[in-house]
């Protein structure tokens, strides 16, 4: 049976995840997932491709999303903690997304110093506004907030495992789940080598053909490939590029006919529900898998 191993929010963009024992799948994602970004003063995104210190940034964010917390992982007491009211009702700002134009609520100057002196440089933290209509594109487009594009990334542990076997060829050390910042890790409790059934998940990438799945009452449709960047190099425990595994081993087998090298699935929320660790993951529907390399 395959079914949920790992749950995980980044209620900041680029910031370090939150793993959970269950959470509320909305249409735009796990709830509060990129919820907020931290932008420049110009508005352009930040991210761990130019901005590593990210991942060490922890954020927490109350249930109902009123409250955030933000905590350095540095292994200094230098920045300490900062604690905001969530805000909706404050001014918009322009921001931009990968070249896209969109809107962020500023969340003020308290959290915009501290953002800004840990990272060096200035920054903001903006959050979605209650209006936001993007729509990320994929085989199955839907809601989104600020991820890079479709709102759920799911990814195998068997998958992973792959990797890891392939690293170990090269000499190198196997990498942790947090390299690839998933939503939802599924496992697998058996095999079948041609991975479909109860057992799917215990064979390498069978998430790229499923086309639609359901954990418990929530359904997921299948957007797209998860085109892998320079995030992955970054060690999440750290906050430090340490390159150039794994995409180096990624583009010896893992080059999408579309460009880009390729590692876990993107999926659109088609039905919302509450998700737990533990439950089982079906596919209802599979598709011919995107020629790979």
């Amino acid at each position: 049976m395959a079914d949920v191993r790992e749950l995980i929010c980044y209620p900041v963009k680029g910031c370090a995840g939150t793993s959970t024992s269950e959470a509320v799948l909305t249409p735009a994602g796990l709830a509060h997932d990129r919820s907020f970004m931290v932008i420049g003063e110009d508005g352009t995104y930040r991210t761990q491709r130019r901005h590593p210190r990210l991942a060490l940034v922890r954020p927490a964010v109350s249930p109902d999303g009123t409250r955030l917390t933000l905590d350095s992982a540095d292994g200094t007491d230098r920045f300490g903690t900062v604690r905001l009211d969530v805000t909706t009702t404050a001014p918009r700002r322009d921001v931009d997304l990968f070249g896209a134009a969109f809107r962020g609520i500023d969340q003020g100057d308290e959290v915009a110093a501290w953002l800004s002196e840990f990272l060096g440089t200035p920054s903001r933290l903006v959050r979605v506004p209650p209006e936001h209509d993007r729509i990320a594109d994929g085989l199955t487009p839907g809601p989104s907030g600020y991820a890079d594009s479709s709102a759920v990334h799911l990814l195998s542990r068997a998958s992973l495992a792959l990797l890891d076997r392939r690293l170990a060829e090269r000499g190198a050390a196997p990498l942790p789940m947090n390299r690839f910042r998933p939503n939802i890790v599924v496992g697998s409790h058996g095999h079948d080598s041609e991975g479909h059934g109860d057992d799917w998940a215990a064979v390498p990438h069978a998430e790229d053909r499923a086309r639609r799945l359901t954990i418990g009452a929530a359904e997921l449709g299948y957007a797209k490939l998860a085109v892998r960047c320079a995030v992955t190099l970054v060690e999440q425990e750290t906050g430090a590029r340490r390159g150039p595994e794994p995409l180096r081993t990624l583009a010896g087998y893992r080059r999408a006919a579309s460009g880009g090298v390729v590692f876990g699935t993107k999926f659109s929320v088609l039905t919302p529900g509450k998700l737990s660790v533990g439950d089982e993951v079906a596919v209802r529907e599979w598709g011919d898998p995107e020629r790979i390399s």
